[in-house]
């Protein structure tokens, strides 16, 4: 544990070194000569949908005024058995057309392409279910643009996420092959036409912890992570990929629950493969907003897939750890995932039983046990309110004091109830990977959008 404290504390103070250096850069970079340049390229958005009937419509809503040159919508409908399909059909009033498409990656068959009759650049490709991954490759090889964008569902980009998330790779000329913005809960805020107009604070105390969970993970880990080039996920919910580059590395894997990390991985494999100076990048300001669960059963089968899939993809790249072959990545970031993410559930697992028997039987003198006690709640909330704090430095997305406030208070009570839940929900994936299990489990959402 005392490992685990030392590398997030490096990790935040070069997240808000970073921060301090980025601090007001957003108003004063210049987008507007990405949005004219001709070195900015197109992009495909790729959503694939599973039963997302309630979002799916609002979510395509705010990709149409997205501030940027030129890009197409590709909903891949993967099979499903709600009424997603008909929606996305009246809702942009879509035709069946003749599509054709170079199968780069194979994929289940495909039953039909829709366009838009009232916009140009959407599409629907409905296809046989064949996993999330799958409908990813089968976006692919729909589109025909030379970026693609992944994106959830449910997920709402601000008006200027993509000039921002592409910036890096325009300056870097296309050196950065992958790049992933922020994601933030929707829950609570007001969201007309699938625009974010007013941002709140949730009110369900399981969306508010994950409020602060989102900060901490993105604003303080992988900041820190990405100015290395150590990054390993981008998340499934909003990153950009060079296509050509994801092609090569044989596209997202079918049959995987963390198909987005065990892809990050796999393109850093190629990149060494091919001995060039390629990175992938995280940028903290674009922002997407999603749904987050507000159900405790929800929220544990989605802790328990991101488990899997973190089991996954560390089972199938096992030959990268510790591997200097690989320098950082293999050297750092995939040994901080396997001791950290991975086993740090079980070692703090551990942790919590030693100190709850040690003070129930007192074979620990109780001082003793009190004092690991109040490290443990002191450090975790520590950690947690500078999440907070380096939201609101950077961004003040929630600008009233009172929301902060409660934020805080939430934050200092996470030791006692969230966090052994999370661990708990964590050991559970990791059981259920050792057995092998792949499903993804059905995600309800009720829909933040209107």
């Amino acid at each position: 544990m005392a490992f685990a404290s030392l590398f997030y504390t490096v990790l935040l103070l070069l997240s808000a070194g970073m921060l301090r250096r980025e601090r007001g850069l957003n108003k004063g970079e210049p987008y507007e000569d990405i949005l004219h340049s001709t070195d900015t390229k197109p992009i495909s958005i790729l959503v694939p949908a599973f039963n997302e009937e309630a979002g799916v419509v609002g979510s395509i809503r705010s990709l149409l005024s997205m501030n940027y040159p030129e890009y197409e919508i590709i909903v891949v409908n993967d099979g499903s058995t709600d009424d997603t399909l008909n929606r996305l059909i009246e809702a942009f009033s879509m035709k069946e057309t003749v599509q054709i498409c170079r199968k780069q990656l194979e994929t289940k068959e495909i039953k039909a392409v829709y366009k838009s009759e009232l916009f140009h650049n959407i599409y629907v490709v409905d296809k046989e279910n064949g996993g999330k991954a799958d409908a990813l490759n089968a976006g692919i090889n729909v589109s025909k643009y030379p970026y693609i964008c992944s994106l959830d569902g449910d997920s709402i980009l601000e008006g200027d996420a993509l000039l921002k998330v592409m910036k890096p790779i325009v300056d870097s000329n296309e050196k950065v092959i992958a790049a992933g913005g922020s994601v933030r809960i929707a829950n609570g805020s007001e969201i007309e036409r699938g625009q974010v107009e007013k941002i709140n604070l949730p009110t369900h105390p399981l969306a508010i912890m994950q409020v602060i969970e989102y900060f901490r993970a993105f604003l303080m880990g992988r900041i820190g992570l990405s100015k290395y080039n150590l990054l390993l996920i981008i998340s499934g919910a909003f990153g950009v990929f060079n296509k050509s580059w994801v092609i090569k590395a044989g596209g997202y894997k079918v049959g995987t629950v963390g198909e987005d990390m065990e892809l990050v991985v796999r393109l850093h494999r190629q990149i060494k493969k091919e001995g060039v100076k390629r990175s992938i990048r995280y940028i903290p300001d674009p922002v997407c907003w999603t749904e987050a669960p507000e159900s405790l059963t929800i929220l544990r089968r989605q802790r328990t897939r991101w488990q899997r899939g973190l089991f996954e993809t560390l089972r199938l790249h096992w030959k990268l750890i510790f591997n200097p072959k690989y320098k950082q990545v293999g050297l750092i970031s995939m040994p901080y995932f396997l001791l950290i993410e991975l086993l740090g559930a079980v070692v703090e697992f551990f942790a919590y039983l030693y100190i709850i028997l040690g003070l129930f039987f007192a074979f620990v003198p109780i001082d003793i046990t009190v004092l690991l006690f109040l490290l443990t709640w002191v450090y975790g909330s520590y950690l947690s309110m500078w999440g907070v704090l380096l939201e609101e430095w950077s961004s003040r997305r929630y600008p009233r004091k009172r929301d902060l406030i409660i934020l805080f208070l939430y934050a200092s009570s996470e030791v006692f109830w969230y966090r052994p839940l999370t661990v708990f929900w964590r050991l559970e994936g990791i059981w259920q990977a050792l057995r092998k299990r792949s499903d993804w489990g059905v995600m309800t959402r009720k829909g933040v959008s209107k």
